[in-house]
């Protein structure tokens, strides 16, 4: 789900326009999991340009404000959504912890990192969300540990189909301030792709194993 969509169009905008996501459906990308995709998003790169997060930190507290205002403390999942989670959390002056994506393998063996208790009701903050298998993975170790979860957030989202599938069996409201239709209207109107490149996006999205098996 979107939160608005004049920020869904500006943040869209805004990571074209530092190169943070990238669209070239005719060369590929390999993702870490193999599979070959025609976007590549790297949002991180949006914490160098001052104004692009400030505007990010404002409107993701925003969202917990208007949408999960239970939120007793905020949950960053590593690596990623430890910054953006931060500046959530001194935007909201609330805690702040993070997951990792697996245990310490040395001194405490922590999987949660900073202060929590049981019973507190956390907002967990994303930055890019693709099918949803890790950012909820980090759901269930808050879970696991007596954290009651109010939803997640995020600054992106490509909104597949298995995404919304995951997120729902898991009873996590996902909440991003923009998301891959808004991308391509985006990318569209100021020139980033042409209408040649449209569709093969588009085909993308619905269904990105089988894009990728056939462009291998």
């Amino acid at each position: 789900m979107i939160f608005n969509l004049e920020t869904a169009d500006k943040i869209a905008l805004n990571l074209l326009e530092i190169n943070a996501i990238k669209l070239s459906p005719n060369n590929p990308f390999t993702w870490a999991s193999g599979w070959l995709s025609p976007i590549y998003c790297d949002n991180r790169l949006a914490l160098s340009y001052p104004a692009i997060r400030d505007f990010i930190r404002q409107e993701l507290a925003n969202v917990v404000k208007k949408k999960f205002s239970d939120a007793s403390i905020v949950v960053g999942v590593a690596t990623a959504g430890i910054p953006q989670g931060v500046l959530v959390a001194q935007e909201l002056n609330l805690p702040f912890a993070y997951v990792r994506s697996s245990a310490k393998a040395h001194g405490m063996a922590n999987r949660i990192e900073g202060h929590i208790e049981k019973g507190q009701s956390a907002i967990v903050v994303e930055d890019l969300v693709s099918t949803g298998k890790s950012s909820l993975a980090a759901v269930d170790a808050l879970r696991e540990s007596g954290i009651n979860i109010s939803g997640m957030i995020s600054v992106f989202t490509y909104d597949l189909p298995i995404a919304g599938k995951n997120f729902h069996e898991a009873h996590c409201p996902l909440i991003s301030l923009s998301d891959y239709h808004h991308l391509m209207d985006v990318a569209l109107k100021n020139n980033y792709i042409d209408n040649t490149m449209l569709q093969p996006l588009l085909d993308w999205r619905k269904d990105p194993q089988r894009w990728s098996e056939v462009r291998k």
